[in-house]
């Protein structure tokens, strides 16, 4: 038997604000609140335990130190990268600097918290 990744958890300041991008950026809807203010968010018509993870984003007050040790690689489903890239701007991810050369094939970029994650090249399929 092997493990699965079924949930990935994000401490974040304002999970409202995080939870919107990332549904957005992910084609995911919500799917759970906790009374410590963590939402969950998923696949429509999934929910926990389904193909793909959740992402619960969870309230925290910790201050960030420095690069995330962990990030998200995302890929385009439905479009060529410069596509994504100018929707993922427009729906708040800016450019983010983590030291790369400039000749990678992916964008580096922050969520509206300053969480890296990377856009790829390679488009893939939905699930």
């Amino acid at each position: 038997m092997a493990c699965r990744i079924s949930e990935l958890v994000l401490d974040c300041a304002d999970p409202e604000r995080l939870a919107a991008f990332w549904s957005e950026v992910l084609g995911y809807v919500e799917i759970e609140r906790e009374e410590d203010g963590s939402i969950a968010i998923g696949p429509p018509d999934a929910g926990f335990g389904g193909p793909q993870p959740t992402l619960v984003l969870s309230p925290s007050t910790a201050p960030r130190g420095g690069k995330l040790p962990l990030h998200l690689d995302v890929s385009a489903t439905d479009r060529d990268q410069d596509a994504e890239l100018e929707r993922l701007l427009a729906l708040g991810a800016v450019p983010a600097d983590v030291g790369q050369t400039g000749t990678e094939s992916w964008h580096v970029l922050a969520d509206p918290e300053g969480n890296e994650f990377c856009l790829l090249r390679a488009r893939v399929q939905p699930a």
